[in-house]
């Protein structure tokens, strides 16, 4: 197994790891600080291997079939289960911006999920219509590192930002965290992952061949 290959195998790895993190925060004083840090500097770990093993593999011929297999297996894992991980983070808050930032967040999840499935869908079909091998381009990249922002973003804010936005809200009598930050890049992730989806289907789409 070459080292781009052995880079996709640790991503794979690391991906229970800081789920386990994000789910069962740490219980001692500061422990949900802790275990959010710990699981956004593990998510970090698992986007900088995302870029090196397809870097190294394109850099010095090191794509494989295996390779093709798992790097997007790999990437899909990353983001779908950060996405179920920040769902089940969040479940537990029952304030008024908890639950309405759960449910932006459940309808972005879908979003993520739908499009993903879509387009690996689209993927399919196209190889098997006519032998079309579809490549990620710039506006998919573009989706991945907007995703992989606000995964960051949503794990940190509560525990980085939130005394601030508990004290710009206490003269008005409201205390819960608004999740300013976390809404602003869901929205920008949103845009993204919609708008690449359909820049996907809009450019292959036609090449696939109905009457098979």
């Amino acid at each position: 197994m070459n080292l781009p290959n052995k880079l996709t195998v640790l991503r794979m790895f690391l991906i229970p790891l800081f789920l386990i993190f994000m789910i069962f925060p740490f219980t001692f004083p500061y422990g949900e600080l802790v275990s959010r840090v710990l699981a956004a500097a593990v998510f970090v770990g698992t986007a900088i291997t995302d870029y090196w093993d397809g870097h190294l593999a394109r850099k010095y011929g090191l794509i494989t079939d295996f390779g093709k297999f798992l790097d997007p297996l790999a990437d899909k894992m990353m983001v779908l289960g950060a996405m179920l991980g920040l769902l089940v983070l969040f479940a537990p808050d029952t304030s008024l911006s908890g639950s309405i930032f759960l449910k932006f967040l459940a309808i972005s999840s879908f979003l993520v999920l739908f499009r993903e499935l879509a387009v690996t869908s689209l993927r399919l079909a196209a190889s098997g219509s006519g032998g079309v091998v579809i490549a990620a381009n710039k506006l998919g990249k573009v989706k991945t590192v907007t995703q992989i922002v606000f995964v960051m973003v949503a794990l940190l804010e509560p525990v980085v930002f939130g005394w601030f936005f508990r004290w710009l809200w206490a003269p008005l009598g409201y205390v819960s965290d608004w999740h300013i930050l976390s809404y602003a890049s869901m929205l920008v992730m949103a845009v993204m992952t919609v708008w690449s989806g359909f820049a996907y289907f809009k450019a292959y789409f036609p090449l696939i061949n109905s009457n098979k």
